[in-house]
Protein backbone atom coordinates (compact mmCIF):
# COMPACT_ATOMS: atom_id res chain seq x y z
CA UNK A 1 0.00 0.00 0.00
CA UNK A 2 2.82 2.34 0.77
CA UNK A 3 4.19 2.42 -2.83
CA UNK A 4 0.80 3.51 -4.16
CA UNK A 5 0.70 6.42 -1.76
CA UNK A 6 4.04 7.62 -3.12
CA UNK A 7 2.98 7.10 -6.71
CA UNK A 8 0.10 9.59 -6.32
CA UNK A 9 2.29 12.60 -5.39
CA UNK A 10 4.91 11.61 -7.98
CA UNK A 11 2.28 11.45 -10.72
CA UNK A 12 0.92 14.83 -9.62
CA UNK A 13 4.42 16.32 -9.82
CA UNK A 14 4.92 14.95 -13.35
CA UNK A 15 1.52 16.31 -14.43
CA UNK A 16 2.24 19.75 -12.93
CA UNK A 17 5.62 19.86 -14.69
CA UNK A 18 4.03 18.96 -18.02
CA UNK A 19 1.45 21.71 -17.64
CA UNK A 20 4.06 24.34 -16.73
CA UNK A 21 6.48 23.37 -19.52
CA UNK A 22 4.70 25.11 -22.42
CA UNK A 23 4.58 28.41 -20.53
CA UNK A 24 8.30 28.24 -19.83
CA UNK A 25 9.07 27.18 -23.40
CA UNK A 26 7.42 30.29 -24.83
CA UNK A 27 10.16 32.47 -23.39
CA UNK A 28 7.95 35.46 -22.66
CA UNK A 29 5.95 35.37 -25.90
CA UNK A 30 2.78 37.41 -25.90
CA UNK A 31 -0.63 36.85 -27.38
CA UNK A 32 -0.90 38.59 -30.73
CA UNK A 33 -2.84 41.85 -30.66
CA UNK A 34 -4.83 43.61 -33.34
CA UNK A 35 -4.47 47.27 -34.26
CA UNK A 36 -6.40 49.42 -36.71
CA UNK A 37 -5.66 52.36 -38.98
CA UNK A 38 -8.53 54.37 -40.47
CA UNK A 39 -8.33 55.86 -43.97
CA UNK A 40 -10.30 59.09 -43.81
CA UNK A 41 -9.89 62.67 -45.10
CA UNK A 42 -7.06 61.47 -47.34
CA UNK A 43 -5.02 60.47 -44.26
CA UNK A 44 -4.02 57.38 -42.33
CA UNK A 45 -5.11 57.73 -38.72
CA UNK A 46 -2.96 57.17 -36.75
CA UNK A 47 -0.12 57.82 -39.19
CA UNK A 48 2.33 55.74 -37.13
CA UNK A 49 1.95 52.67 -34.93
CA UNK A 50 4.40 50.76 -32.77
CA UNK A 51 3.41 47.12 -32.38
CA UNK A 52 4.90 43.81 -31.29
CA UNK A 53 6.09 41.06 -33.60
CA UNK A 54 3.15 38.79 -34.49
CA UNK A 55 0.53 41.55 -34.15
CA UNK A 56 -1.86 42.42 -36.96
CA UNK A 57 -2.80 45.78 -38.42
CA UNK A 58 -6.15 46.26 -40.14
CA UNK A 59 -6.69 49.29 -42.36
CA UNK A 60 -10.33 50.45 -42.47
CA UNK A 61 -11.70 52.48 -45.39
CA UNK A 62 -13.91 55.30 -44.03
CA UNK A 63 -13.48 58.04 -46.65
CA UNK A 64 -16.82 57.85 -48.47
CA UNK A 65 -16.48 57.20 -52.19
CA UNK A 66 -12.78 58.21 -52.27
CA UNK A 67 -10.63 55.31 -53.39
CA UNK A 68 -7.39 54.41 -51.62
CA UNK A 69 -4.90 51.58 -51.34
CA UNK A 70 -2.24 50.57 -48.84
CA UNK A 71 1.14 49.82 -50.40
CA UNK A 72 4.26 48.92 -48.45
CA UNK A 73 7.31 46.73 -48.67
CA UNK A 74 5.92 43.21 -48.99
CA UNK A 75 2.20 44.08 -48.85
CA UNK A 76 -0.37 45.78 -51.08
CA UNK A 77 -4.13 46.10 -50.81
CA UNK A 78 -6.59 46.45 -53.65
CA UNK A 79 -7.66 49.97 -54.58
CA UNK A 80 -11.11 50.40 -53.04
CA UNK A 81 -13.47 52.87 -51.39
CA UNK A 82 -14.82 50.60 -48.64
CA UNK A 83 -13.71 47.52 -46.81
CA UNK A 84 -10.61 46.50 -44.88
CA UNK A 85 -7.16 45.01 -45.36
CA UNK A 86 -5.16 43.13 -42.71
CA UNK A 87 -1.45 42.29 -42.44
CA UNK A 88 0.29 40.23 -39.74
CA UNK A 89 3.81 41.54 -39.03
CA UNK A 90 6.03 38.57 -38.22
CA UNK A 91 9.43 40.28 -38.20
CA UNK A 92 10.88 43.30 -36.48
CA UNK A 93 11.60 46.49 -38.35
CA UNK A 94 10.11 49.70 -39.69
CA UNK A 95 7.54 49.35 -42.45
CA UNK A 96 6.66 52.52 -44.35
CA UNK A 97 3.54 52.50 -46.50
CA UNK A 98 1.48 54.90 -48.58
CA UNK A 99 -1.56 55.27 -50.81
CA UNK A 100 -0.29 55.30 -54.41
CA UNK A 101 -3.21 57.52 -55.45
CA UNK A 102 -2.62 60.22 -52.81
CA UNK A 103 1.10 59.95 -52.03
CA UNK A 104 1.64 63.48 -53.40
CA UNK A 105 -0.90 64.72 -50.82
CA UNK A 106 1.13 63.19 -48.01
CA UNK A 107 -0.91 60.02 -47.48
CA UNK A 108 1.87 58.00 -45.83
CA UNK A 109 2.15 55.87 -42.73
CA UNK A 110 4.60 53.78 -40.72
CA UNK A 111 4.47 50.59 -38.68
CA UNK A 112 7.32 49.96 -36.23
CA UNK A 113 7.51 46.33 -35.12
CA UNK A 114 9.46 45.62 -31.93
Amino acid sequence: MRPRALLGPAAALVAATAIAAPTTALGGAHAAAGHSVTLKNIRFNPPALTIKRGDTVTWLWRDGATQHNVTGSGFKSRTMSKGSFTVRFSRRGTFNYHCTIHVSLGMRGRIVVR
